[in-house]
This record gives C-alpha cells, sequence and structure tokens, in this order.
C-alpha cells in the first residue's frame, strides 16, 4: 500500500481511497457505500440465487439435512449451470467479476437453509479464492473452469485435530522428494467442509518442520482417505469429514504460492471469508425474523395477536436494530473493499496480488463484520425462538433448525474470541509500523481535554445528537487505547481480557458510525419524513452502544488505575459519553409496529 497522507483530519492513501482502521480517528464519515447504493444487475443477479435456493434447494430441506448421497454435490452442479460458482471469478478467468457488495448480497439473498449454504460458501470462497489469487497461470487454467461449473467441488483444509485457533501450530508434513520434483504430505485435517464429496482440496503442511505452506492436492491420489461424516449439532446437511493423508506425493507444480508463505494465503483467505460470513449470517437473521414476525402476528393469546404485547415489541424491535446496523456495516465494509479495488488495472500482472493486499487492508473492518454479523444471527434467533415459546422448540418449525445451525458460526474463520484479539492487535501494529495516526489523534484529544474543550455543543439536524456521539466515542476509544499503548508489547499480548474489552468498544464505534452515516445519506436521499423508522433504529442503537462504551472504559481504567488518576478518568468517561437514550421505549413500540406492518422492510 502507498504511504497514507492526512487530509483536512481524514486519513487517505494515495489513490484516494481510505485505509483500514480510519474510523478510528476524525470526525464522524459523510458518505459510506449502503446496500441502497447496489445496482440492478447487482439485484437480479441476488435474486437468479435466491429464486434458485427457494425452488431447488428448500423442497429438499429433509433430503438434504439427512444427506441423501450424491444430493448435495448434484444441486452444487446445478448452481454451477447457473453461474452461481463463478460470481467471484473475475471476467478474465471466465467468471462473471462481480463487486464484493454484490457477492455480499448474493450470500445474503440465497442463506436459505444453512447446509446448503455452508456448502456453497466453502467451495466459492475459501475452497476456490486461495486459487484465484495465489494460483500460478498453469494451475488457474488447469483448475478454475471445472471449480466454476461445478464439475470439480473445492475444500480448504487448515484446521487439523490438535491446532484450532493455532493454525501455524499444524502437524502435516511436506517432506520433498530426493529428486526435486515434488513432496510427500502426511498428517490428518480435521472438519473439511465438503470433505464427503470435494475433488480439489487446498491443504496446509509444514515443510522441513517448519516451513508453511500451501498444496493443491487432488481426491483421487494415492494415500488420500476421508473420515466419516462428523456428527454435528447443526449444518447436518453438509458434508465434514476428516482429511487423512497417508505418503501422499504432490508434484511440484501444485505448490501453491510460495513455499513457507502459506500463512499469508491461510490468513488473508480467512478475512474474505469472514466478510462472506458475516453476510450470510445477515441474511438468516432475516429469515429468522420474518418468521418471528409471522408467528406472533397469526399466534394469539388472552384474545389478542402476541404481537401486540409490549415484551414482544421491544423482542422484534431490538432484533431489527441490530439487523439495520449489521446490514450498515456489511456493505460498508464491502464497499470499502470495492472502492480500492476499482482503482486496479486486471490487466496487471500483479492483479490478483494487488487485489489480495486491498482485501487485506480491511482486516480489522471484517473481522468487526464476522463478530457483529454472527452475534447478530444468534442473539436474532434466540429471540425469535423466544417469540414462538414451546413451538419454537419443536423440530415442525423453523426456528429449531436455525437455531442449531446458527451457532457454529462464531466458530468458523477464526472463531470470535480471535477476531476479537486480532482487531485491536492490528489496529496497535498498524499505529506502530503503518503510519495510522491513532497517536496523534490522541494527542489532539488529550490537549482538548486538558483545555476544557469539546464538551457538548447544542446539535442542529435530525441526526445532530447521534453525529456528536459518534465524534465523542472516537475520543473514548482514543483515550482508552492509549491506556494499553503505555504497556510493552509482550505485556499487551497478555492481557486478553483487557484486549477484548477493546475490541468490543471498537466494534460499537464501527457499528455506531456506520448507522449514523446511513441513516444521515438516507434523510439527505429521501427526506427527513420518508425515515423516521431509521432514526428510531439508529438512536436505540446509539443509546445502546454508547452505555456499553461506558461501562468497558470503565472497567478497564477502574483495573489499571487508582486514586486521583482512577477519578479523573471516570470524570472523562463521563465526559465523553455525553448521548442520552430519550424515549428509546417509545421507539421500540414503532420499529415493531412498523416492521409488522411492512413485511420485509428490512429486505
Amino acid at each position: 500500500m502507498a504511504q497514507p497522507l492526512l487530509n483536512g483530519g481524514v486519513m487517505m492513501i494515495e489513490n484516494g481511497t481510505v485505509p483500514g482502521g480510519n474510523f478510528l480517528i476524525g470526525t464522524t464519515v459523510r458518505d459510506l457505500f449502503t446496500c441502497e447504493d447496489l445496482s440492478n444487475e447487482d439485484r437480479v443477479i441476488a435474486e437468479i440465487a435466491e429464486s434458485f435456493v427457494r425452488r431447488e434447494i428448500l423442497p429438499r430441506v429433509d433430503a438434504i439435512e439427512s444427506q441423501t448421497p450424491g444430493l448435495m454435490r448434484s444441486l452444487l452442479e446445478k448452481a454451477g449451470e447457473l453461474g452461481l460458482l463463478m460470481f467471484d471469478i473475475p471476467e478474465k478467468h471466465g467468471g462473471l467479476g462481480v463487486s464484493k457488495a454484490a457477492s455480499m448480497l448474493i450470500g445474503e439473498r440465497a442463506f436459505k437453509l444453512a447446509s446448503f449454504s455452508v456448502a456453497w460458501g466453502a467451495h466459492t470462497g475459501i475452497g476456490t479464492l486461495p486459487l484465484l489469487f495465489y494460483g500460478t497461470a498453469e494451475q488457474k487454467e488447469r483448475y478454475l473452469p471445472s471449480l466454476m461449473t461445478g464439475e470439480r467441488i473445492a475444500a480448504y483444509a487448515l484446521t487439523e485435530p490438535g491446532s484450532g485457533s493455532d493454525a501455524l501450530g499444524a502437524r502435516t508434513k511436506a517432506v520433498p522428494t530426493t529428486a526435486g520434483d515434488g513432496y510427500h504430505l502426511t498428517g490428518v485435517k480435521q472438519f473439511i467442509t465438503n470433505g464427503g464429496f470435494a475433488d480439489l482440496f487446498t491443504v496446509f503442511a509444514k515443510v522441513d518442520g517448519e516451513k508453511f505452506t500451501a498444496f493443491l492436492v487432488e481426491r483421487d491420489t494415492p494415500g488420500v482417505s476421508i473420515g466419516p461424516e462428523e456428527d454435528k449439532l447443526g449444518i447436518k446437511g453438509s458434508s465434514t469429514c476428516q482429511l487423512i493423508l497417508e505418503d501422499v506425493f504432490v508434484p511440484v507444480e501444485n505448490l501453491l504460492g510460495e513455499l513457507g508463505r502459506g500463512h499469508k494465503i491461510a490468513f488473508n483467505i480467512l478475512n474474505i471469508g469472514r466478510l462472506k460470513l458475516g453476510a450470510g449470517a445477515l441474511g438468516a437473521a432475516r429469515e429468522c425474523l420474518e418468521a418471528a414476525v409471522k408467528y406472533a402476528s397469526d399466534r394469539r393469546q388472552f384474545q389478542t395477536p402476541i404481537v401486540e404485547f409490549g415484551a414482544i415489541q421491544r423482542k422484534i424491535a431490538d432484533m431489527a436494530v441490530r439487523i439495520y446496523v449489521a446490514d450498515s456495516l456489511s456493505y460498508r465494509t464491502a464497499g470499502l473493499i470495492d472502492a480500492l479495488l476499482a482503482r486496479l488495472e486486471p490487466a496487471d500482472p500483479d492483479y490478483d496480488a494487488q487485489v489480495i493486499k486491498a482485501i487485506e487492508e480491511y482486516t480489522i473492518e471484517q473481522s468487526i463484520v464476522k463478530v457483529f454479523g454472527t452475534e447478530t444471527l444468534d442473539f436474532v434467533v434466540d429471540e425469535g425462538l423466544q417469540i414462538f415459546g414451546g413451538y419454537g422448540f419443536v423440530a415442525d418449525y423453523p426456528l429449531e433448525r436455525q437455531y442449531r445451525d446458527s451457532r457454529i458460526n462464531r466458530i468458523f474463520e477464526g472463531t470470535n474470541e480471535i477476531n476479537r484479539l486480532l482487531i485491536p492487535a492490528t489496529v496497535m501494529k498498524r499505529v506502530m509500523t503503518q503510519g495510522l495516526p491513532v497517536l496523534e489523534f490522541m494527542q489532539d484529544v488529550e490537549r482538548e481535554l486538558a483545555q476544557g474543550n469539546g464538551d457538548v455543543m447544542p446539535c442542529d439536524g435530525p441526526l445532530g445528537r447521534e453525529i456528536d456521539a459518534v465524534n465523542q466515542a472516537k475520543k473514548l476509544v482514543a483515550y482508552t487505547t492509549q491506556l494499553l499503548l503505555q504497556r510493552e508489547p509482550a505485556e499487551v499480548g497478555r492481557k486478553q481480557q483487557h484486549l477484548e474489552q477493546l475490541a468490543d468498544m471498537i466494534i460499537d464505534l464501527y457499528a455506531m458510525e456506520s448507522a449514523v452515516a446511513r441513516t444521515q445519506k438516507l434523510i439527505a436521499r429521501r427526506g427527513e419524513e420518508k425515515v423516521k423508522f431509521e432514526r428510531d433504529l439508529t438512536a436505540v442503537f446509539v443509546g445502546e452502544a454508547s452505555e456499553r462504551l461506558a461501562a468497558h472504559a470503565r472497567q478497564l481504567f477502574g483495573n489499571d488505575t487508582t486514586g486521583d488518576e482512577l477519578e479523573r478518568s471516570f470524570a472523562v468517561i463521563e465526559r465523553l459519553t455525553p448521548y442520552r437514550p430519550v424515549g428509546t421505549i417509545d421507539a421500540r413500540t414503532r420499529i415493531a409496529e412498523h416492521v409488522t406492518g411492512q413485511a420485509g422492510i428490512l429486505a
């Protein structure tokens, strides 16, 4: 990436795009990409995907969930016939080459049955993209065409029985042949999605016991075998097996990327997976909300539809709020990546490598999308099941399956705990090595606090209070980050509870700003009168997030400071969280009535 520049307090990359982590500094953004910015062409492709799922997948739920032999593979092949396995592949390789935002919409709209979506997403995402971004021209020519049609199915083999989050602790070994024409791979890979029927595996192994490297391994290679299907809590229709490698010869031309650089492939592909998983979770959350609202509208207790009860309305409103915010931050992140990709030249021989760098730029944001999206789904499906009452616990109703299916998402693509540690770690790394000017922003905040400036001023406009809340939240996050930056790097790494609290503050800040800026953009387009619903959604979330930010900051300073310093810190926290949740109970009532009265309003 080019050296970042400061432009009016907003950090910019030389080509005019916004770098990763920029939301931590400056003032509230005035424009960002939202789902409302998607083109009609994007929506047409997404509608094709959704129609396919409704026509081919949903009528076969029972057969899919029981893993009818050959069915999942045949469905992926049918998806390939419609071009639904090639939307992430650039046109120069024969694919559709849609934007990251359009890809997110496709995944979201088609996420109706998790078992199929997991199989489909594993093939088109972590299964195929390592080859796309790191493969040689010959490797791409050999494998990409059949992967795009579904003739071959791909899988990603990183996890091992003894190494989950510690991917680099893998024990699978790759021994070079004496002739130098290849490697012999031996080891076991665990929890491989599509493992039961995949034809091509991206396998990670250590050469000479230390050089972590990726290889393309074909299923019919001697020494490759597949373990039995795992009996899982959820996503029962997807294939999850061990991949067993016993002295498997892999020719040197199937080494993927550079020798000893497999960690770059593993982690960058997981970044993409996190973005896609967040979108899928968002789509599933919409389905759960729709089912809960329909049930609550039909179900009567005490001669009254339960949707009219305040306790149920509160649940519906809280579900809708989380979905709106998840939508806002997800498409914002996709838009950031697309803006950077738009500056690249597809004909450049290094284009694929530049795409990876662009995706890596937004590591922080993609982890946020994953954490917020998957936890939104868990929240929504849990509240949705509660609305169903005892019927939600019965397999005849969809929430029972969706409840089980949702749980894996907080483990997939790096656990949410790992992502929470990754977010502040990446921020601190960029502060110290890549010029993200958080330190300068911290100094500005300190000067402002010392001079007694920055107090809450009367705000103009329909979102004045919310905009001010975001601006103050940025200062609070910077003020709190400074507490940890004063430590030695090794010491910070051991403070996982501290880092988790800071990560939650960063996540809430990004979520607040995304929702506020989106609603501000909608008001500019439609007028204030037509955006009352979105204003209520935003106000409720900002109120809750502001209180969480203050609570996290108090816990961190309350643990690490004492005496006068502690009292001063608590006073600063109070000063930097001025937003008060005014009228949010009535706002929740209006939100629930709006959602109930307009089915699909959040779609």
